[in-house]
């Protein structure tokens, strides 16, 4: 089944053109069938290309799906045109008061900002909250990670000496855990980021199953008990050339920054990438949706909230 957005989202010539099954609102109509409400908070600047990534990976299910694009942060942006965030995205104040199967909450280039420098983190802080109460099951990916960390378990702000960036290769620890089900034994998954996640970390101090990790990054893939949050370290939703976007970025810039690990062939930037983690990438994503999401979300959304009815 496909996803579902809005006519003249830009995506939807996109992943067509990419022969990915997308339905516009006016189709999705006329089909009887109760579609997942998924939410996508994104909080990466090029909010457009992000879309057309987790939206990619969606829509690899069989399940329908209702995307609603969220913004917290309504400063001008020159990443991403007025118009577009003004047409497709809301605001919080607008959902608040509803029920939504799944919220999938971006990472944000925010790796050496202190929490109290971000200028959206009361925000942030009440979405995490807003969704225990609002959402099945929500998915925080990247720097969403560390934000949700400190959030609802006090864990403060890790940050490495050296940016993570490239292709590392992970191994599952639970084999016949829901969320890693039908991964290979080991699988590879892109990093980009300067936070932390020691695996010793988050078993001190958290109630959180590690269904993967890597030596190099640290935890990977982790989930509460009762399925309620998935959280992933990295990008699963990254492009093959996103990598060698921001390296090339950052040495325009004039910084130094290191060739990414296991990414460009013989090490060398000057050869195209290619993306090595896609299956593993939509298994994920599809494990996410049928196991944390479907398997457990109420047909009817106002019986998770009693208060709404």
């Amino acid at each position: 089944m496909p996803i579902r957005v809005p006519d003249e989202l830009p995506a939807v010539n996109f992943l067509r053109n990419e022969n990915v099954f997308v339905m516009t609102s006016s189709r999705a109509k006329m089909q009887e069938i109760r579609p997942l409400k998924v939410l996508l908070l994104n909080l990466m600047p090029k909010k457009i290309e992000t879309e057309n990534q987790f939206l990619r990976l969606l829509s690899n299910s069989p399940l329908q799906l209702d995307i609603q694009l969220l913004r917290i942060d309504n400063r001008q942006t020159r990443n991403t045109p007025v118009e577009h965030l003004d047409t497709f995205y809301c605001n919080f104040e607008d959902i608040q008061e509803e029920n939504y199967d799944g919220l999938i909450v971006t990472g944000a280039p925010l790796g050496l900002v202190d929490f109290c420098d971000v200028a959206y983190w009361p925000q942030i802080a009440r979405v995490i909250n807003w969704a225990r109460q609002h959402v099945t099951s929500t998915l925080f990916v990247c720097w969403a990670v560390q934000a949700a960390l400190n959030i609802l378990y006090g864990i403060p702000k890790k940050t490495r000496q050296n940016k993570l960036s490239g292709v590392f290769e992970h191994h599952i620890l639970h084999p016949h855990a829901l969320l890693t089900r039908g991964f290979d034994d080991t699988f590879l998954a892109p990093h980009s980021r300067y936070a932390d996640f020691p695996t010793q970390l988050i078993r001190d101090y958290t109630d959180l199953e590690i269904f993967a990790e890597a030596e190099q990054v640290g935890s990977y893939l982790m989930g509460t008990r009762d399925k309620r949050m998935a959280f992933v370290t990295g990008h699963p939703e990254y492009d093959a050339r996103t990598l060698a976007d921001e390296y090339y970025r950052d040495c325009e810039v004039g910084l130094t920054p290191q060739i990414p690990h296991h990414y460009f062939p013989q090490d060398n930037p000057q050869l195209p990438p290619c993306a090595s983690w896609r299956s593993h990438g939509n298994l994920l994503i599809s494990n996410w949706l049928n196991y944390f999401v479907y398997q457990i979300t109420p047909y009817d959304l106002r019986r998770m909230n009693p208060t709404l009815e």
